[in-house]
């Protein structure tokens, strides 16, 4: 078993519950990307003894850190939204440096891959713009609810792997985000348990997709990926502080996220 791997999933299980930050952003961080995508997607074959000691602790790190932060991430949008955010900015602004080097390790920069670039900005920026569904909090499960909670997950699942992309965003844009969040703060084990079919189910058939493109497509593959997150800056972007206490808060976040990224990078492999 890779026990440090609880850490890891720990920091990707924390971004995962901020909408416009992606668990995959973190595991680019953490240089644990192609591993991670391999062993999701290797753990239903004949070889699935080799991915368990990687992906338990992982789990484990990352299901802890859902459950036990969610309640402060929560206070920590409602009161310090600008700050945290900001906190985000920095660490996404830190990766795309990172970014640049693995694309530079496995493919040349051509024109087509700049439009890749361009068209996945653009494809996330353009969330910056779209209204969130709102919806009540669900609590009581139908059929209908069900099925809808199980492929929230699913499409949170696969936005999760994708650097740039969040998944939870993508809960906030079907409108079942808070559903979730109160879900995960009061122990609601039905929903908890639907969304989390729904996310296994997503991870695997998405893994297997990105695994494919990594290994035939690398070049453009990851031009999209830094299309994806350098238009994430537009959907985590909170706005100008108010006051001055807040632009104090939200300098010092952003440069603490900046930071975070060398941090991190300490835990890669």
């Amino acid at each position: 078993m890779e026990w440090r791997n609880i850490l890891r999933g720990m920091a990707m299980g924390t971004s995962d519950l901020i909408p416009g930050v992606s668990g995959g952003t973190i595991a680019v961080i953490l240089g644990i990307y192609d591993r991670l995508i391999e062993a999701i997607s290797g753990v239903f074959s004949r070889h699935w003894k080799k991915h368990i000691g990687f992906l338990i602790p992982l789990a484990i790190g990352m299901g802890g850190a859902i459950l036990g932060l969610s309640r402060v991430i929560e206070f920590l949008l409602l009161n310090y939204h600008a700050p945290t955010q900001f906190f985000f900015i920095g660490l996404i602004l830190g990766i795309i440096p990172l970014l640049l080097f693995e694309f530079k390790s496995r493919a040349k920069m051509r024109p087509v891959h700049i439009v890749a670039m361009i068209v996945g900005t653009i494809l996330v920026a353009s969330m910056a713009v779209i209204k969130p569904a709102d919806t009540a909090v669900i609590t009581d499960v139908t059929m209908g609810t069900a099925l809808l909670l199980f492929f929230s997950g699913w499409l949170g699942s696969m936005a999760m792997l994708l650097p740039g992309i969040s998944g939870s965003f993508v809960l906030l844009l079907i409108g079942v985000y808070p559903t979730v969040i109160s879900a995960l703060s009061n122990l609601n084990v039905i929903v908890i348990g639907i969304v989390g079919l729904g996310v296994a189910v997503g991870f695997i058939v998405s893994s297997k997709v990105i695994r494919h493109l990594l290994a035939n497509y690398p070049g453009m593959t990851f031009s999209v990926i830094l299309g994806l997150v350098i238009g994430s800056l537009a959907v985590v972007f909170p706005g100008l502080p108010e006051t001055t206490v807040m632009w104090g808060l939200s300098i010092v976040s952003f440069l603490a996220g900046f930071m975070v990224v060398r941090l991190l990078g300490k835990f890669s492999v």
